[in-house]
């Protein structure tokens, strides 16, 4: 275990907070997050700092994973595995004692770190209470926080059932409930207009058993909804550490409060997210 990773010569961060990255490193996406992540620390405009990156994978569990180790150390950010699957004995607890074991572990590994808060960056594990006691984290959910529960999949098919007006994705704060958590930021985009109109119209001759199975999922208009999300990801992630660094909204005691303390039911980035798709070619 290393010690937190010191200023960059040049770095252009001003007041800096630490954060911590969960990630199981599983994927191609996990290594892009984190590459747009420091490309921005390291040209100033994230006031942040990566103080560890946690993974509950270990090297030589898969070939996805060391690719990600490889990344992390290729930054020089300290970083800590604790391979779930080695600690349990099997890929998936069966029980809330065996995945608060599990996170008693984490925070053991974890005792030379405070963040001010942390990432859960395509880290595949449900977090138990004891972690969220621990730590202050945030995940992504595709969906406006008054939108569906799920997972994408289920988050779209459910939007197409309700025929949907408009959606989007969040940050949200991590509780024991999955995908309950207050909202911390969020952003949103129509579902409506001259490319959705024409799909809305041929989804509307299908069975409802049709849409919720392998043929609503290879839609055009499912496909253009997961995308039209995707494309705001990242940008809004991006746009929520600011935000928190920044300390427009500001977490405490398990609530999300703005500047003065007042509770507040998210901040809508929607306008910043806009831009950043407008500022990278992405914009609509």
């Amino acid at each position: 275990m290393g010690a937190p990773v010191p200023k960059t010569e040049g770095q252009k961060i001003g007041r800096t907070i630490n954060i911590g990255w969960f990630s199981t490193g599983r994927d191609p996406a996990a290594r892009k997050l984190l590459t747009t992540v420091q490309d921005a620390i390291q040209d100033g405009t994230l006031p942040v700092r990566i103080g560890f990156v946690f993974s509950n994978r270990e090297p030589g569990e898969a070939e996805e994973s060391n690719r990600f180790f490889e990344l992390v150390n290729g930054y020089g950010l300290p970083l800590i595995t604790i391979s779930s699957r080695h600690f349990w004995g099997m890929p998936v607890p069966t029980t809330p004692q065996d995945r608060e074991a599990y996170s008693s572990r984490v925070i053991q590994g974890l005792a030379d770190f405070s963040p001010d808060f942390c990432l859960l960056a395509g880290y595949m594990l449900i977090a138990s209470p004891l972690l969220c006691r621990n730590f202050n984290m945030i995940n992504l959910h595709p969906a406006a926080p008054d939108g569906p529960s799920g997972t994408w999949q289920e988050v779209t098919r459910q939007l197409i059932e309700q025929g949907a007006q408009a959606t989007g994705a969040m940050m949200h704060l991590v509780t024991p409930e999955l995908d309950q958590g207050p909202p911390v930021a969020y952003c949103r985009f129509p579902l409506r207009g001259k490319e959705f109109d024409p799909l809305w119209r041929e989804m509307a001759d299908m069975p409802a058993a049709q849409i919720r199975g392998s043929d609503g999922d290879n839609h055009p208009l499912f496909c253009l909804i997961r995308q039209e999300g995707l494309r705001r990801e990242f940008p809004l992630i991006l746009a929520t550490i600011r935000l928190l660094a920044q300390g427009g909204v500001k977490i405490e005691g398990g609530r999300v409060v703005d500047r003065s303390g007042a509770a507040i039911p998210g901040y809508d980035l929607t306008g910043e997210v806009e831009e950043a798709l407008t500022r990278s070619g992405n914009g609509s």
